[in-house]
């Protein structure tokens, strides 16, 4: 299974853009051996900037069509470390191809991605800048697959 982390807007360098690079370096890396075949981010601009019907067609053009769609959106459920690991093993083992994260833009997403979205994550009710966000997702799907892998990692 390939796992995306598609988000609106690019980062061009500094700290947010090489953490989120490593976690999902690093994700790809130990995830091989439990089949995740990938972990990549992409990034992706809606035209024009801003509009959230542009910024939706750029995350669908982002998405494969048989990928499991989840948005981050502060309203959505808090998944523990562990509950978003057995999610990834759980669509694994049942044949999903891909797993795709969205994250919108600035201004929120359009109502269509969120009615698109198969599932709705959140980190908290607090709204978190997007490239916080992007850091988190990456190291928390960093953290599910070293789960998986039974290494130290994670602490309970």
């Amino acid at each position: 299974m390939r796992i995306q982390i598609a988000v609106v807007g690019r980062l061009r360098g500094g700290p947010e853009a090489a953490l989120s690079a490593d976690y999902a370096a690093r994700a790809a890396a130990a995830g091989k051996q439990i089949g995740f075949k990938s972990v990549d981010i992409a990034e992706v601009e809606g035209r024009p900037p801003g509009d959230p019907r542009a910024e939706a067609t750029a995350l669908y053009r982002a998405t494969p069509d048989d990928a499991r769609k989840i948005l981050l959106d502060e309203r959505g459920a808090e998944w523990t470390s562990r509950q978003l690991a057995e999610k990834l093993a759980r669509w694994r083992d049942d044949g999903v191809p891909c797993v795709t994260f969205w994250i919108g833009g600035a201004d929120g997403v359009s109502q269509s991605v969120k009615d698109n979205a198969d599932e709705k994550l959140a980190f908290g009710r607090q709204t978190w800048p997007h490239r916080l966000v992007r850091v988190m997702i990456s190291e928390q799907v960093y953290r599910a697959v070293t789960i998986l892998c039974g290494t130290p990692y994670h602490r309970d």
